[in-house]
C-alpha cells in the first residue's frame, strides 16, 4: 500500500512540473484603471474577459491619472485602458496630431522603444475634447457642426471654464482652424456645473468631453469637429512586454473587446453609472455578457 501511495504522489508531481513546464502561467494579471467612470467600466470588462480566457486577475483599480503610467513601466501593475491622445501628448510629450491611426501608430512604436510596452488595437470610441450645444439653440438655428456653431457664434452663450479660453487646445486652436468666435456672451462656470447651466437656459454651449454620461440626454447635442482640430483620444489596452509574452491570449482576448466599444455605447455605460447610480462593475459585467 504504501509503495501504491508513494507511486501516485510522484505520478502527481511529475504531472504537475509536467504542466509547469509546458506554458502553464499561475502568476496573476494586475489589471489596473484609472480613477474615473469610464477606465472602471472598461477595466473591468477586459478583467471579465482575460478571466473567461482562464488568466488569473488582479484588480487594482482608481489609480491617479498622473501616477498610472509610472505604475506600469515599474512592474506594479501589468495592464490598464488607455488613451491615445494622453499617450501621445501627456506621456510622450509630442505635438498633437489629429489622424487617428498616425496617432496610433506613433504611440504603439515610441512605447516599444522607451517603455517595452504594447498597445494593443484601438478602439473606435473617443474620449476626447469637444461642443455640447443645447439641442434647442442647435435645431434653431440648424447647428449640427463646429463649422455650423462658428457662423451663429453671435447668436450664441458660451459657457466657459476660464482656462478653456486660453489654452491652447481651447478657444485659441478652435479660432485657428475655424476663424473668430463672437459669442453673443461667454461667463466662467465650474465644469460640473455646464450641464445645469445649458440645462437652465443660462448658456448655449460649453466644451466637453466626447463621452460624457449627460450627452445621451435628448436636450444636449455634441457638435460635430467637422475641421479635426482635437487630436483622438482612442481607448486601447496597453500591457507590458513581458507580461504578454507569458500570456500571448491576452492580445486576441482584449483586442475583441476593443472591437466591441464606440463612443456611443461608451457614453451610454457612463450614464448608467454617472446619471443612474448603478454601480460600475455591475455596468461592466452587463455590457460583457451582451458581447461574448
Amino acid at each position: 500500500m504504501k509503495k501504491i501511495i508513494a507511486l501516485m504522489l510522484c505520478a502527481m508531481m511529475t504531472a504537475a512540473a509536467f504542466a509547469g513546464c509546458s506554458g502553464g502561467n499561475s502568476e496573476k494579471v494586475k489589471v489596473a484603471s484609472k480613477d474615473f467612470t469610464e477606465n472602471e467600466i472598461v477595466a473591468e470588462v477586459y478583467a471579465l474577459a482575460l478571466e473567461d480566457a482562464g488568466i488569473k486577475v488582479e484588480r487594482r483599480f482608481d489609480i491617479g491619472s498622473s501616477l498610472i503610467h509610472t505604475s506600469l513601466i515599474s512592474d506594479e501593475i501589468d495592464l490598464y485602458p488607455e488613451y491615445t491622445g494622453t499617450g501621445l501628448i501627456s506621456i510622450l510629450g509630442k505635438e498633437p496630431l489629429t489622424d487617428p491611426g498616425e496617432v496610433y501608430k506613433t504611440v504603439k512604436d515610441e512605447y516599444e522603444k522607451q517603455f517595452s510596452v504594447t498597445w494593443l488595437d484601438y478602439s473606435a470610441a473617443n474620449d476626447g475634447q469637444g461642443l455640447v450645444i443645447r439641442t434647442e439653440a442647435a435645431e434653431k438655428y440648424g447647428i449640427k457642426t463646429i463649422s455650423d456653431m462658428q457662423k451663429y457664434a453671435s447668436e450664441l452663450r458660451f459657457a466657459s471654464q476660464g482656462e478653456f479660453d486660453e489654452r491652447a487646445d481651447g478657444i485659441p486652436a478652435l479660432e485657428a482652424v475655424y476663424g473668430e468666435l463672437k459669442w453673443k456672451s461667454s461667463k466662467v462656470y465650474d465644469n460640473s456645473l455646464k450641464y445645469e447651466v445649458l440645462a437652465n437656459d443660462e448658456a448655449d454651449v460649453s466644451p466637453a468631453y466626447t463621452t460624457e454620461g449627460r450627452l445621451t440626454e435628448e436636450q444636449f447635442t455634441l457638435l460635430e469637429d467637422d475641421k479635426h482640430v482635437w487630436p483622438p483620444y482612442n481607448l486601447a489596452p496597453i500591457v507590458r512586454d513581458s507580461v504578454l509574452k507569458a500570456n500571448p491570449q491576452i492580445a486576441d482576448t482584449l483586442n475583441k473587446i476593443s472591437a466591441a466599444f464606440t463612443t456611443e455605447n461608451i457614453t451610454a455605460l457612463n450614464a448608467k453609472v454617472d446619471i443612474d447610480g448603478k454601480e460600475y462593475a455591475d455596468v461592466a459585467k452587463e455590457f460583457y455578457q451582451s458581447i461574448k
